[in-house]
């Protein structure tokens, strides 16, 4: 199964731990998700997280190429619990050790009243596992957030949990994955 994923684009208010609100993209967020999509081949299957910043643009481009869309809960954004919405900068002031040692193994730390990543991780591997077994050697369009995609991203590497954070995404970054028979991930250049 191949697995194109998509990051949504800019939201509306801004940068920082977006995590599970559902703030909407801008008109920039908008075009930088059109333009990552153009011209990137045929899917059989559009799949998002249900969050707005990526359901709405999943619409709209499944009712363009008349696809089916699939919303997975399991694929949403790591929830940060007291640091949603708050930028890094900010937390640096308040919770500078704490921001430190979920930078150094994001496994080991989880932000007050936030999802532990070990959980997070365990969600959307359980989403990516159902999705195979539905779609099995079919083409997907992943429209999700930046920690899914580094989650799979660094599976794919063979990344070690503590360089989780390191795999860059930016807005409307648009990357493939093949999902092998034995449920490995490796990344398609």
């Amino acid at each position: 199964m191949i697995i194109d994923l998509l990051r949504h684009g800019e939201t509306e208010l801004g940068g920082g731990l977006r995590g599970s609100l559902d703030d909407a993209l801008t008109a920039k967020g908008w075009a930088q998700m059109h333009a990552a999509v153009s011209g990137a081949g045929s899917w059989d299957v559009l799949v998002s997280s249900p969050l707005q910043r990526c359901a709405r643009f999943a619409e709209a481009l499944a009712a363009q190429l008349n696809l089916p869309l699939q919303r997975v809960p399991g694929l949403q954004e790591l929830h940060f619990g007291e640091w949603e919405g708050r930028s890094a900068a900010d937390l640096m002031l308040t919770h500078e050790a704490e921001l430190g040692q979920f930078w150094a193994d994001p496994y080991a730390f989880t932000p007050p009243a936030g999802e532990p990543v070990a959980d997070f991780s365990a969600r959307v591997l359980q989403a990516i596992s159902a999705l195979h077994q539905a779609h099995a050697g079919k083409r997907l369009l992943l429209v999700t957030h930046g920690g899914v995609m580094r989650l799979l991203l660094a599976r794919a590497r063979g990344l070690p949990r503590e360089q989780l954070l390191q795999v860059e995404v930016a807005h409307g970054a648009l990357c493939r994955l093949e999902l092998l028979a034995d449920g490995s991930l490796q990344e398609v250049h």
